[in-house]
């Protein structure tokens, strides 16, 4: 029988997400998926499993989830304060949740989007190639109290908990743009000012965009009433029609009529995505060719983080059933991971 995820409480803006669905712009559908999708690959690399599972992403506030089987899982992304049943768990790590235990996972303490990984994913009925909530599109809904979700089986049970360093990339910073088709309506003077302000993630924000504030004139283009409505993706910074910036996110229209000044490359996107409310940015514009320069294709971002990953030293004193355990000679009673 399939294992079960149990939500015994959710956040508001507690969803499933993936890598997203490429291929659909044209029909109307943004690719979507985890807005801080090197959260999902961190996951991947402390577990062992396939960068393409299905994860729980939580925008600012956890919930609480147990399962119907043993299985290993990994907290990455935003800093959240979890524990299971009471002791603590060591966020960017890989841990073991016994059936039944209670995870409790709380709001972001640094950046926005946390994300709680099984080992064998959540194998929901996938939907045009993907099984990411598009909350815009209408694909899925926000998970609630009562829900189930299926889970796949954890291959490797027995694997010791893993950890990744420290990301920077949840406190805002600097940002590298490139320039776009339209970056040209902005005289030199207005693109001058836009990258030496200095901006503040706005309270206004989603899984669509984020609006950033500053102080001072807006940014205007010339002739701006008059463009034309052309395709856009997320990491464009359209300007308003009073010229104040919003960046589109993962679940971003796919078309639209409003100046945009130029586009977040993908290698920084989380770093917009994952800044709290008051958090500082700053824009900093390169070239197109140095900007290709930053991709990274997923398969070499997963061999740098298992180049990163350790093992992972628990301290005795968090281990709440730690004389549950023999520690002589390297014996064990043989039923660690069957008991409660």
């Amino acid at each position: 029988m399939t294992g079960q995820l149990q939500i015994h409480s959710a956040g508001p803006g507690v969803t499933i997400q993936d890598q997203g669905r490429p291929g659909w712009t044209a029909e109307g559908l943004s690719r979507g998926g985890a807005a801080d999708p090197l959260a999902l690959l961190e996951a991947a690399v402390l577990l062992g499993s396939d960068p393409a599972n299905a994860g729980i992403e939580m925008m600012g506030m956890g919930g609480v989830f147990s399962t119907t089987q043993n299985t290993r899982f990994a907290l990455t992304g935003a800093r959240m304060q979890a524990t299971v049943d009471g002791a603590p768990v060591a966020p960017n790590s890989s841990h073991l949740l016994r059936a039944g235990q209670k995870l409790r996972i709380g709001g972001a303490q640094s950046g926005v989007f946390g994300y709680l990984a099984f080992a064998g994913g959540i194998t929901t009925d996938p939907v045009m190639g993907s099984r990411a909530t598009h909350l815009t599109a209408g694909i899925g809904r926000v998970l609630q109290a009562g829900d189930e979700r299926p889970l796949g089986t954890d291959k490797d049970l027995l694997a010791g908990p893993m950890r990744l360093p420290a990301s920077d990339r949840l406190a805002g910073g600097v940002i590298r743009i490139m320039p776009g088709p339209q970056t040209d309506f902005f005289d030199a003077d207005t693109l001058a000012r836009f990258t030496q302000a200095t901006f503040k993630r706005s309270p206004r924000g989603n899984r669509q965009g984020v609006r950033l504030d500053h102080d001072g004139a807006g940014f205007d283009a010339a002739g701006q009433l008059n463009i034309v409505s052309d395709v856009i993706v997320p990491g464009d910074i359209q300007m308003t029609g009073d010229g104040v910036p919003y960046v589109l996110l993962a679940e971003c229209q796919t078309i639209g009529g409003y100046p945009r000044i130029g586009t977040v490359i993908p290698a920084d996107l989380p770093r917009i995505a994952q800044a709290m409310p008051g958090a500082t940015l700053q824009f900093q514009m390169l070239d197109v060719t140095t900007a290709d320069a930053t991709v990274q294709p997923a398969r070499t971002q997963l061999a740098t983080l298992r180049k990163a990953c350790q093992p992972l030293v628990r301290d005795p004193h968090d281990i709440a059933d730690l004389l549950g355990y023999q520690l002589i000679s390297g014996v064990t009673p043989g039923d660690d991971l069957e008991r409660p």
